[in-house]
């Protein structure tokens, strides 16, 4: 029998490495961990989302984002999720305000420079990640 124990990565596509590279250093403070190479050129890394958990992007000019793709978004766990948002529009970057959700957790939304929605969470003491119970969405 397999037990999953963590989500290692995921994988998203970059129209310009290095306008990815700086959005996910200067807006969401995740260090390069490791690049690609392919014939001496970089083509992709690795970002360090804390613990074991990444980000790995590669180049891809023609990709785009929709809402029909089968990934919808990836979410972040940050410690503070108003000092986040503070952050982040100090940077320039358009983000939704803090909302409680129906789970009970404190969630943003911002999209990186390739599309990609990108949802920041604070997990609280009622979050239903840790209590279980169903939950009624309200979206």
């Amino acid at each position: 029998m397999i037990k999953v124990k963590q989500l290692a990565h995921v994988c998203i596509f970059a129209h310009d490495l290095e306008a990815t590279r700086g959005f996910y250093r200067d807006v969401l403070g995740m260090d390069t961990r490791f690049n690609f190479l392919r014939d001496g050129e970089i083509f992709g890394f690795y970002l360090d989302c804390g613990g074991r958990s990444h980000v790995e992007v590669f180049e891809k000019g023609e990709a785009s984002y929709s809402e029909r793709n089968q990934i919808n978004h990836f979410c972040l766990e940050v410690e503070d999720i108003e000092a986040a948002i503070a952050h982040i529009r100090l940077k320039g970057v358009e983000v939704t305000p803090k909302k409680l959700a129906c789970d009970d957790t404190f969630q943003a939304w911002i999209t990186d420079p390739n599309g990609v929605k990108i949802e920041l969470f604070e997990y609280t003491g009622k979050s239903a990640q840790f209590t279980g119970g169903d939950r009624v969405a309200d979206w």
